[in-house]
């Protein structure tokens, strides 16, 4: 799938909903301990949900999963976190990860903050 065209973002997240529930129903119990744990994982603590998934899109960024970062970047929005936030982010992920993260916020984080913040408003 090309990721990189007009509403692309949408498209991928439409796509990773449809892989997930064809999953579930092949594997119902595996992706309920995974959906409680990552729940859990992003539930408020000491750290907000904001701040988690901004870490979370600094790791998506590092390990270049594409899905990951196009959901964290709405997780991110829907969290109320700026463009200034999520530019830090990525700036602190290339400083780990160098080029291959500024590939991806060039152009996946661009497209995200463009598509997902028109969505929003």
């Amino acid at each position: 799938m090309d990721m990189h065209t007009s509403g692309s973002i949408n498209n991928a997240l439409n796509h990773y909903k449809e892989g997930i529930g064809s999953f579930t129903q092949k594997m119902p119990e595996i992706v309920q301990q995974f959906n409680a744990y990552t729940e859990a994982c992003f539930q408020e603590g000491n750290l907000t949900q904001k701040q988690k998934q901004l870490i979370a899109l600094g790791i998506s960024l590092y390990s270049q999963d594409e899905y990951c970062i196009i959901y964290h970047m709405k997780g991110c929005l829907d969290q109320g976190a700026t463009e200034q936030e999520i530019m830090e982010t990525v700036g602190v992920a290339s400083a780990i990860g160098g080029g291959a993260v500024m590939s991806q916020a060039v152009t996946l984080v661009n497209e995200c903050l463009t598509e997902l913040s028109s969505i929003q408003q």
